[in-house]
């Protein structure tokens, strides 16, 4: 049975109130190093048996070198199609700024409209399949993104409900916590 390990970043060194997707931010170091502690204890009896990829963004990066500092052959490709959501114009504005009309439209239409003329819901699955589709078509056993929230979303979502697009009141998949992992079997 293969297994997909969905890691997400350690705490972003931003303002909470802030939209942030593909706004390349600092992870905070110290629990960038608890993560990759935790992580290196549960992917250790998996040695030899594992493809790492993970987000070029600086907050996914940081989590893969630290791991790789902890054990040299724990060696991770950068990926881009693990990139969290593009927000375009609303990349680091406040939430309260950004308007509610805005997010709004968003809400109504959320697979096809790209929010701050960014990146679309549809987009980002579509992006995330593709590097689905290499996991499952691997010859490792177990495959570890270190990722984002979204990306998360999007692997579950995939796995769950194939190519559908999801409505606006079904995107409520579970996202790992800062520097926390989800661990799902792939068939």
């Amino acid at each position: 049975m293969k297994t997909l390990w969905l890691v997400r970043h350690a705490r972003p060194l931003i303002d909470t109130e802030r939209c942030y997707g593909r706004l390349d931010i600092a992870a905070d170091a110290e629990a960038t190093r608890q993560a990759a502690q935790a992580l290196l204890q549960s992917l250790q009896p998996l040695h030899g048996q594992l493809q790492i990829r993970h987000s070029p963004l600086q907050r996914c990066r940081q989590l893969a070198l630290v791991l790789q500092v902890l054990e040299p052959d724990f060696v991770s490709t950068p990926d881009g199609r693990l990139l969290e959501m593009d927000f375009g114009h609303w990349e680091g504005m406040r939430w309260n700024d950004i308007g509610e009309a805005a997010i709004g439209a968003w809400a109504h239409d959320l697979a096809l409209h790209a929010p701050g003329d960014g990146e679309s819901l549809a987009q980002m699955l579509q992006r995330v399949n593709e590097v689905l589709q290499d996991a499952l078509n691997s010859d490792s056993a177990h495959m570890v993104w270190i990722c984002h929230a979204g990306v998360a979303r999007c692997a579950q979502w995939l796995l769950q409900h194939g190519h559908r697009l999801p409505q606006s009141h079904e995107w409520t998949l579970p996202a790992p916590a800062y520097g926390q992992w989800l661990r799902l079997e792939l068939s």
